[in-house]
């Protein structure tokens, strides 16, 4: 069981970057847990401020809810208490509301709560799944502000009224009219997380709107660039973060859409470029191709050898 109150959890998660440790399988698409377990002890010797366990990077969306169990309590052993680890919850109301209870049950630290299955509802059905989430746990939950579960303002200001343990909102929309209307309306009753594919490209409008933090998934494989361009951002150095963009981010995400779901298989091809392979994603993803993985190693290649990190 954590020792950390909801209120903590957020105020730790927001005063650092945070990172998606990817989810290790075998070749024949068995969760790997040794090389996991590894993996996620490496990253937290680069001081992430929290690790989101089986999120969207670690592939929550391909695993059995069995399955995120083993890979959430892994984690938080792995972590020890160091950091908080986000274990994720979603899918159908009553599946996500087990999911905040074996997380719980697991130690972890918090919630992350992504859109609920398939279907496209309005604010009143949005709110009612949230705060029947909120209601099994007492853990901190964090909304996943995204796809088919986009609150607006005032749906997540009365949320917040009804449900204490609701201390976070992650953006993956990136419309900042509705995230100033956010921001504007609750202020710091929330912690901010930008959660955009490859979110070094919004950081700094978005840390002008309060959110101080982001999940990098590029943490995965250099993590001592994607720290260096973190204290950028919290520097307002405009003129590093556009340097760090030109020479790496948006190369990076020029590969990245060249085809469908790659925002989650580039990041285990960036693992295996550095010499930390996490083995293949599941389907309906698929790889990199072997001119896209060459694509790839030649553009980390580029980056200063104090930035890129050998295995």
């Amino acid at each position: 069981m954590t020792s950390m109150t909801p209120a903590e959890m957020a105020q730790t998660i927001g005063s650092g970057l945070l990172s998606f440790p990817v989810t290790h399988f075998t070749s024949d698409f068995r969760y790997d847990a040794t090389p996991y377990r590894e993996h996620v002890g490496w990253m937290l010797g680069h001081g992430p401020a929290g690790l989101f366990a089986a999120g969207g990077t670690g592939e929550f969306f391909n695993l059995s809810p069995a399955e995120i169990a083993v890979v959430v309590k892994d984690a938080v052993q792995e972590v020890g208490g160091k950091v908080p680890v986000i274990a994720p919850a979603g899918m159908a109301t009553p599946i996500a509301c087990d999911l905040a209870q074996s997380a719980e049950s697991a130690g972890a630290d918090g919630l992350l709560l992504l859109p609920n299955y398939l279907v496209n509802s309005e604010q009143a059905g949005l709110a009612a799944h949230i705060e029947a989430v909120c209601q099994s746990t007492r853990l901190g939950v964090i909304v996943y502000n995204r796809d088919n579960a986009i609150l607006n303002e005032d749906t997540l200001a009365r949320l917040c009224e009804r449900c204490p343990n609701l201390v976070g909102f992650k953006d993956g929309v990136g419309d900042i009219e509705l995230m100033t209307r956010i921001y504007a309306k609750l202020g710091d009753r929330l912690t901010y997380v930008g959660g955009l594919p490859t979110a070094e490209t919004f950081a700094l409008p978005y840390l002008e709107m309060g959110v101080t933090t982001y999940s990098s998934a590029i943490f995965n494989f250099v993590p001592d660039f994607a720290n260096d361009f973190y204290a950028a951002v919290r520097a307002k150095d405009a003129a590093k973060v556009y340097q760090g963009l030109r020479d790496f981010v948006l190369p990076y995400i020029a590969i990245r859409n060249r085809k469908k779901g790659y925002a989650v298989s580039i990041v285990k091809a960036g693992c295996a470029a550095v010499g930390r392979p996490a083995g293949p994603v599941r389907a309906p993803l698929t790889d990199l191709d072997a001119a896209e993985m060459e694509m790839l190693k030649a553009l980390i290649a580029k980056l200063p050898k104090s930035l890129a990190q050998a295995a």
